[in-house]
């Protein structure tokens, strides 16, 4: 089984307005509720892939209630620790011809005493897990290097971390002494983590960017390109993985959607190909639907067929 983690999980409400009324009232027709955060992004996609998985993170209030409902209602396992705190909600308002304005909510400020608590409840779940996703941003209160501390939790009973994070938490992971087995950055986020003063473009400056001694003792780096697929190394080989051009329909979501095929075929022991493929697949369908988060598996093989990984010399 697959254990996904959202660690600051929300409710996601989307408004579809022909037009804001800044300073007045919008009355809104179109409204949709649905349980958000990129590790439930990665539980969907997993379940839709067919394959068991438990979804976990940090809950509280009548919000969380909601979002236990949704997995409930999709038939997504989940335990998730339960705090007194009210969890959030993200709005997004899409208005005036193609315009998106998007009100975050931080979420609850927990305490040191909730983490604690919750890496209990974390280590608790991990019998019967045999590859852990960890995606997006640590709720107010927690420690910066808790990711460090959950790998090395993970490791200690001898599982893999796919560690879907930026910023500090990601860079205080890589500095532990255990490292995650998998990270999946852009561009950006390399030249970030390096303090790189340029960005890097070419696909050689980048090869050698990833032998940093930053990046050691970690399995996979998945470095995501959007629609020019990816560039890859697993070890010491290097891949270069190229999709085939489609229709966009929604691309929210398809980093978390490839995340989740990586677990998938590493949960299974796929092959380097098999499992690129899979990731990069996943993704794909993503952007295909509407909803985020989602797939149509009836259209995985056809895509599948269409990825192509080459070795990077």
């Amino acid at each position: 089984m697959i254990l996904a983690v959202t660690m600051n999980p929300s409710v996601d409400i989307s408004y579809r307005l022909d037009s804001l009324n800044i300073n007045g009232v919008t009355r809104v027709e179109n409204t949709s509720k649905t349980a958000g955060g990129k590790g439930l992004n990665v539980a969907r996609v997993i379940n839709l892939l067919n394959e068991s998985v438990l979804a976990t993170g940090v809950l509280g209030g009548t919000l969380g209630e909601f979002i236990k409902s949704e997995l409930n209602k999709a038939n997504i396992d989940n335990d998730f620790f339960q705090t007194k705190h009210e969890s959030r909600n993200c709005i997004a308002i899409l208005h005036d011809n193609g315009k998106q304005t998007e009100i975050l909510e931080k979420g609850p400020l927990l305490s040191k005493k909730d983490q604690t608590d919750f890496l209990k409840h974390f280590q608790k779940l991990l019998p019967s897990v045999t590859v852990v996703t960890i995606s997006g941003s640590l709720p107010r209160g927690f420690d910066i290097d808790l990711y460090e501390t959950m790998i090395d939790i993970a490791q200690s009973n001898g599982i893999p971390v796919l560690l879907d994070a930026s910023g500090d938490s990601l860079k205080n992971s890589l500095l532990g002494n255990n490292k995650p087995y998998l990270i999946k950055p852009n561009q950006e986020e390399i030249q970030e983590l390096l303090n790189a003063t340029n960005p890097i473009t070419d696909l050689r400056e980048l090869k050698e960017k990833l032998k940093d001694k930053l990046f050691n003792g970690i399995q996979w780096i998945v470095v995501s390109m959007g629609a020019d697929g990816a560039f890859v190394k697993h070890k010491e080989v290097f891949y270069r993985v190229t999709i085939p051009k489609i229709h966009v329909v929604n691309p929210v979501g398809s980093g978390d959607s490839t995340l989740s095929g990586l677990a998938v075929a590493i949960a299974n022991h796929k092959n380097d190909d098999d499992c690129l493929k899979t990731a990069m697949t996943s993704g794909i369908l993503n952007t295909l639907e509407s909803k985020t988060g989602y797939i149509d598996y009836s259209k995985f093989d056809k895509y599948f067929s269409q990825v192509l990984v080459k070795p990077f010399q």
